[in-house]
């Protein structure tokens, strides 16, 4: 479809102006004030001809100034709505509006933003403003929206790829999938899938708990050429899936990285946390904030369900995968229809108090590669309500004991589950009102959470629409500096949420060696421990740590250890059994990764028998051919 612009302006009035790309999408801009008002039908004429997205804007000579644009949005959104910010994306005639209400602000069947419309000729666009203030949030919206000519024409660029006319000497039709990292192993996730017309990266993670030697993916095999990837595709923000990224935006990649929202923002955030970490640990950050910056003006965000173009042969849509706030299954339509992949990476197939559970229908599907980290017959996991129950009792017991309960927590996913637990057991008054301290990244992440509440259990949902959310409870106390980290551990029995969740680095650690020496105290691990990890050692029964430093520290382990595997963000062994048994329609080829090598074939055996299914446990560097 070499021709599609030239094909739309040919059956629109003169009044258009130009036509451009924004990625698969199709922008096109008027100076004409009527046609803009009432020329919305005519584009609607054209989209269901061509079967693709056009969106109708005003050039920048019909654009009322910023000023006067500022004091109309002023006067018809109602205070109520509280207005946080207005942010003008010059280039693109559109304006952002930051508000704690959307609703208010768009109005009664969009009302308010038609007005803004009608009388300033911008397209408004209404966001959320955190109900905690997020820095991060903020500094990557203003990167997207102000003054932002680059990413025109990046997206312009990006579109210009994916309507491409097809080679017609490329006869052959072949599908194939490498990795890079992620099989037979939990970590550093990294797959790479090749078309005649397309390579694509599908995440690409750090394993944080493995040696330099095996803590990156294989990106020195002879077929990946950094300069030759068309698209980056993340499927949620965790480090092992996402951690890579800034780093082949410093290597030279300058192409477009598909991710949700929340995804977008999460993942910066814990690369930033990425490069305080390295300089803690006397290590050279293996890219710096300017290579995050550039990731996100690369950025591409889609919704659950949005389907749409990435290559001239590839389209994408995200489902929702129920591991962590905008975390995704990856379903992959390729040679339209030839073949429909669906990746879940990490995914949960039961509902939590954060999300809702794992999407298990899709419109087609040939290939499914899933994730085994509880893929063996020993994961069979207990019951949420029963690890809710272990959790409270070792929290009481520490407690009563005069203790200190040390919770691990990813910041993405863990924390905001047990932060829900834990509020819901003091308010029904199964947990004593004690202090209940949250540090290293959980506050950051957990305001991103009430930016994006669509993306939230439904229940979870419409708490914070009503301003009961229990994330800004006034049970949970921030600990923002080292100060008040060492007030807390020399204070009375408490609670404490700290990252990171393996003991790897971060405020975990900090406590844990502060912490570790009586028996008093307790650690509850609630997420999987990578192999290597501190976390796994403790977990395994280590008697003593040694922590390096100018001074080496030798710590004696005596308080309780404790691991609720029931309260993973992961799928457990009846979890993956039943999705594989839900799943529509049946796959004719499953892949079985991300887990330990028995865990990934004892699950690969028990769907083979029980579906007569063909699967597949790829090595990592091992190539797939799907077709």
């Amino acid at each position: 479809m070499p021709d599609i612009l030239k094909t739309i302006l040919e059956q629109l009035p003169k009044a258009i102006e130009s036509a451009n790309f924004e990625g698969a999408n199709i922008v096109i801009y008027t100076a004409d004030k009527d046609f803009f008002l009432s020329g919305e039908e005519k584009v609607r004429e054209i989209v269901n001809k061509i079967k693709k997205r056009i969106e109708l804007r005003a050039a920048k000579a019909l654009l009322v100034t910023l000023d006067e644009t500022k004091k109309q949005i002023l006067a018809l959104v109602p205070k109520e709505a509280e207005i946080q910010n207005i942010l003008f994306d010059e280039q693109r005639s559109i304006v952002a509006i930051e508000v704690k209400k959307p609703g208010i602000a768009i109005g009664r069947g969009g009302e308010i933003l038609k007005a803004i419309k009608e009388k300033t000729f911008w397209i408004p666009q209404v966001i959320r403003s955190p109900a905690i203030k997020s820095k991060i949030t903020e500094a990557i919206r203003h990167v997207l929206y102000v003054k932002e000519d680059y990413r025109k024409k990046f997206l312009n660029k990006i579109g210009k790829r994916i309507y491409k006319e097809w080679s017609p000497e490329k006869k052959e039709e072949w599908i194939r999938i490498s990795f890079l990292g992620g099989a037979r192993q939990v970590g550093r996730s990294c797959l790479f899938l090749q078309t005649p017309e397309s390579k694509i990266l599908l995440d690409c993670g750090i394993d944080i708990a493995a040696s330099n030697a095996e803590k990156f993916p294989y990106l020195n095999v002879p077929e990946f050429d950094i300069k030759s990837i068309d698209a980056v595709i993340i499927s949620h923000a965790h480090l092992d899936h996402s951690g890579l990224l800034p780093y082949l935006y410093r290597l030279g990649y300058r192409g477009p990285c598909y991710m949700t929202t929340p995804t977008r923002d999460i993942g910066a955030l814990l690369a930033l946390d990425y490069i305080g970490v390295s300089y803690k640990q006397a290590v050279t950050p293996l890219y710096k904030i300017s290579d995050i910056n550039t990731m996100v003006k690369h950025s591409i965000d889609l919704n659950y369900n949005e389907v749409t173009d990435i290559t001239p042969d590839v389209r994408l849509t995200f489902y929702n995968a129920g591991h962590t706030l905008g975390s995704s299954m990856i379903h992959l339509n390729i040679s339209n229809g030839l073949h429909n992949l669906l990746y879940t990476s990490d995914f949960k197939f039961a509902r939590t108090h954060v999300l809702e559970l794992a999407t298990c229908k899709f419109p087609r599907l040939e290939t499914l590669i899933i994730e085994s980290t509880y893929g063996s017959r020993q994961d069979i996991l207990p019951t949420r309500h029963e690890s809710e129950e272990i959790l409270i009792k070792i929290i009481n017991k520490t407690i009563k004991q005069k203790g200190k309960a040390l919770v691990p927590v990813l910041g993405v996913g863990r924390a905001q589950e047990v932060m829900m637990i834990v509020d819901a057991a003091v308010k029904q008054g199964k947990l004593p009102n004690v202090p209940i301290y949250v540090d290293g990244l959980v506050w950051d992440v957990t305001a991103i959470h009430t930016a994006y509440p669509e993306f939230l259990s439904s229940s979870l949902r419409t708490q914070i629409f009503q301003d009961k959310s229990p994330f800004t409870s006034g049970l949970f106390k921030r600990v923002g500096s080292p100060q008040e980290r060492r007030e807390v551990i020399e204070g009375k029995p408490c609670i404490i949420l700290a990252t990171s969740g393996m003991l790897v680095g971060g405020a975990s650690q900090e406590y844990f060696k502060e912490l570790a020496d009586n028996k008093k105290n307790s650690i509850t691990f609630v997420s999987y421990q990578g192999k290597g990890s501190l976390g796994r050692q403790v977990q395994e029964g280590l008697k003593e740590v040694r922590f390096p430093g100018e001074k080496e520290e030798i710590v004696p382990v005596k308080l309780e250890v404790a691991t609720i595997d029931g309260l993973t963000g992961h799928a457990g062994r009846n979890e993956l059994l039943s999705f594989v048994n839900a799943i529509s329609p049946t796959p004719r080829k499953i892949i079985i990764q991300h887990g330990e090598q028995s865990k990934s074939l004892d699950l690969a055996s028990t769907l083979y028998k029980l579906h007569k299914i063909e699967t597949n446990v790829p090595r990592n560097l091992e190539t797939l051919r799907l077709r």
